[in-house]
C-alpha cells in the first residue's frame, strides 16, 4: 500500500466517478453544518471548533486514507469523551479549556502516529464486538441524557434519584425551547420513513429522493432558525449558538505546550484508540459493499495526520463519522474526491454565511443529536450476546453500566479486561469429548451426541483446544474425574485432532501424568498429532520414555489395544 492511497485510484479516475463524487460532496456537505456546531457544543466547545474540524481533516484524510467513502470529522462519541476529559479536575486546574481541546487533537494524532510507527493497526482486534457494541451504546445514552435538558431549555439536573426534585425542575422548562424541539423533532421524523414512502410513490428519480431524505438536518435547521428569527424567539430565553467568527480557521501552534500533554495523555490515548476503532470498523463496512480493502496501518497514518491538522487549525479531535458516511455512501460517493468537495463547500460557508448561523437554536441542534446517537443504542444485542455467550453478553452489559456509572474511559477500561477475562476462562477450560465409535462405521463422536459403541478398558479423550499451562490443570482434573468413574479402564488414548500445539508446561505436565499413569499401570497413548506437533515434541523425552504408543488415528488405537484385533 502507498503511503499516498490517492494516487492509486486518481490514475483511473472519471467523469462517471467525479459526477457521483460531484452530488454525494453536495449532500454530505449539508451535513456538517449541523453536525460540526453540534458536535462542538456537545463537547463544550464553542461552534467553530466543529466547523474547522470538517476543513482540513478531511482533505489530509483523503490524501492518506485507505477507505475511499468514510467522512471523517467530529463525531458524538469522541465529543462525550472530550467533554469528559475536559471536566476533569486535573484537567479543569489548567486553564484555558480551548487550549487544552486543542492539545488533545494534536496528542491523539500523535499517539495514532506512534502506533502507526510500531505497525500497531491489529490493535482493533482487541477491542471485541461486545465491548465496543456496550461502550458506543452507555455513550449514546450519556450523550442523549445531556442533550435532553437542551430541548426543554434547561441546565442538566443534579437530583440524583430525588423524583421531588426533578418534579420541581421540570416545571422550570421553557414553553418556546420545548416547541422549536417538537418541531425540529417533527420534521427530522418525516424526513425519516414518510418522505422515503411519498418520494417513491411519485415519478421521481432516484438521485432526487436520495437527495430529499438527506436534507433533513438541513431543513431542521433552516426551519427553526427561521422561526427563532422570525417570532424573536431569543427574548424568550431560547438558547441559540450565538456569533460565529467569520472566516478560515488560522494555523497556530498554540498545542505546544507540552506541560499540558502528561496531564491530558490518558484521556487523549482513550480519544485515540477509540477514534481508531470506530473509524476502522466505519471503514470496512462501507469498503466491504464494494469490495474494497482497508490497510489498518494506513488508518493510523491517515487519522494520526487528520488529527494533527485539527490541532493546526484550531478544531476538536475527529474520526469516521457513520452516519455521514453512510449519506456520503448511499449518495453515490465513488472516491474520497466527495469529501473534498464538501470540506470546500464548508470552507465557503464559513467565509460568507456564519451570519446565518447564529440564530440557529440549541434545542433544534440537540434534537439532531439525539436522532443521530439513537440508533447506537442497542439494548436487543445485549440479549442476542447473552443468549449466544454468557462471558460476552457479561463484557458488553458491563462495559455498557460502568460507562454510565464510571465513566467512559472507566467503562471501556473494564469492557476490554473483562473480554480477556472470559478469553482466558475459556482458554482454561478447552471442551474435551469422550468419544466412541459410531456402529458400523470408522468415525469416532461425542458419547452425550451420539450412540456408539465403546469399551469398558478403552478412554478414548478428543482434547479440542491447544494444550498450555493455561489449561493443562482442567485437562489432568477432567482425567483424573474418567477414571474414577472408571476404574476399569487401562490404556488411555488422547486424540489431537483440534491440538495444533503444546507448550513447554504442559509438556512436563504431560510427562509427569505419563509416570503417574505408569504407577497405576494404565498405558497414555496418542493419536492423529499433527505432524509439525509430532516434530515438535519429539525433541522432548515424552515419547521416549512413553509407556503407550503413537497411532495414525483412533481407529488404528482401537484395532490395536482392543482384546480382539477388529474391537468387535
Amino acid at each position: 500500500m502507498p503511503f499516498f492511497p490517492i494516487l492509486s485510484w486518481l490514475k483511473t479516475y472519471s467523469r462517471t466517478d467525479f459526477n457521483g463524487d460531484l452530488f454525494a460532496g453536495v449532500i454530505t456537505a449539508i451535513l456538517l453544518v449541523p453536525q460540526g456546531i453540534a458536535f462542538a457544543l456537545l463537547a463544550g466547545l464553542p461552534p467553530q471548533f466543529g466547523l474547522y474540524a470538517s476543513i482540513l481533516p478531511p482533505l489530509i484524510y483523503a490524501i492518506l486514507g485507505t477507505s475511499r467513502t468514510l467522512s471523517v470529522g467530529p463525531v458524538s462519541i469522541a465529543a462525550i469523551m472530550i467533554a469528559s476529559a475536559l471536566q476533569l479536575p486535573e484537567v479543569s486546574s489548567l486553564g484555558n479549556p480551548l487550549q487544552s481541546a486543542v492539545i488533545l487533537s494534536a496528542e491523539s494524532g500523535a499517539i495514532l502516529l506512534i502506533m502507526a510507527v510500531f505497525r500497531m493497526g491489529g490493535l482493533v482486534n482487541f477491542i471485541s464486538h461486545p465491548v465496543l457494541t456496550g461502550f458506543t451504546s452507555g455513550a449514546a445514552l450519556l450523550i442523549m441524557g445531556s442533550q435532553l435538558p437542551q430541548t426543554l431549555g434547561m441546565k442538566s439536573p443534579a437530583c440524583s434519584i430525588d423524583i421531588a426534585c426533578y418534579q420541581s425542575y421540570l416545571q422550570d422548562s421553557n414553553i418556546a425551547t420545548l416547541a422549536i424541539s417538537s418541531i425540529a423533532l417533527a420534521v427530522l421524523l418525516f424526513f425519516g420513513k414518510p418522505l422515503s414512502w411519498l418520494l417513491n410513490v411519485l415519478p421521481l428519480s432516484p438521485a432526487f429522493v436520495t437527495a430529499m431524505g438527506k436534507c433533513g438536518a438541513l431543513v431542521t435547521v433552516a426551519f427553526t432558525t427561521f422561526a427563532v428569527g422570525h417570532w424573536d424567539l431569543a427574548s424568550h430565553h431560547v438558547a441559540v449558538v450565538g456569533e460565529i467568527s467569520a472566516g478560515l480557521p488560522h494555523i497556530s501552534f498554540d498545542f505546544l505546550a507540552l506541560a499540558k500533554w502528561k496531564v491530558l495523555a490518558p484521556s487523549a490515548s482513550f480519544i485515540a484508540l477509540i477514534a481508531y476503532v470506530e473509524s476502522v470498523a466505519i471503514a470496512k463496512v462501507v469498503a466491504n459493499l464494494r469490495s474494497e480493502k482497508i490497510d489498518p496501518n494506513q488508518e493510523l497514518i491517515a487519522l494520526g495526520f487528520a488529527n494533527l491538522a485539527t490541532a493546526i487549525s484550531g478544531g476538536m479531535p475527529v474520526a469516521g463519522g457513520f452516519s455521514r458516511t453512510m449519506v456520503n455512501f448511499a449518495a453515490g460517493a465513488r472516491t474520497q474526491i466527495a469529501m473534498i468537495i464538501a470540506a470546500l463547500i464548508l470552507a465557503i460557508a464559513v467565509v460568507f454565511l456564519t451570519q446565518w448561523f447564529a440564530n440557529i437554536p440549541k434545542a433544534a441542534l440537540a434534537i439532531i443529536i439525539l436522532m443521530a446517537v439513537l440508533p447506537l443504542v442497542k439494548f436487543k444485542s445485549i440479549l442476542h450476546t447473552w443468549e449466544y455467550d454468557r462471558g460476552d453478553g457479561i463484557a458488553e452489559l458491563a462495559t455498557l453500566v460502568s460507562v454510565l456509572l464510571l465513566g467512559i474511559e472507566e467503562g471501556i477500561t473494564l469492557g476490554i479486561f473483562l473480554t480477556f477475562a472470559s478469553y482466558l476462562r475459556k482458554a482454561s477450560h478447552p471442551h474435551i469429548a469422550v468419544v466412541g465409535r459410531l456402529l458400523n462405521t470408522k468415525h469416532y463422536r461425542n458419547i452425550k451426541r451420539h450412540k456408539v459403541e465403546t469399551w469398558a478398558h478403552l478412554l478414548l479423550l478428543r482434547i479440542d483446544e491447544n494444550i498450555t499451562f493455561a489449561n493443562m490443570n482442567f485437562i489432568e482434573e477432567f482425567i483424573e474425574a474418567q477414571l474414577r468413574n472408571a476404574p476399569s479402564v487401562k490404556h488411555i488414548v488422547l486424540i489431537f485432532t483440534s491440538v495444533s500445539d503444546i507448550d513447554t508446561t504442559a509438556l512436563e505436565a504431560l510427562e509427569q501424568l505419563n509416570q503417574s499413569l505408569k504407577k497405576n499401570e494404565i498405558t497414555l497413548n496418542f493419536a492423529e498429532v499433527k505432524g509439525f506437533l509430532l516434530d515438535k515434541v519429539q525433541k522432548s523425552d515424552l515419547f521416549l520414555h512413553l509407556n503407550g504408543q503413537l497411532f495414525f488415528d483412533a481407529e488404528d488405537a482401537v484395532s490395536t489395544l482392543n482384546d480382539s484385533p477388529t474391537g468387535l
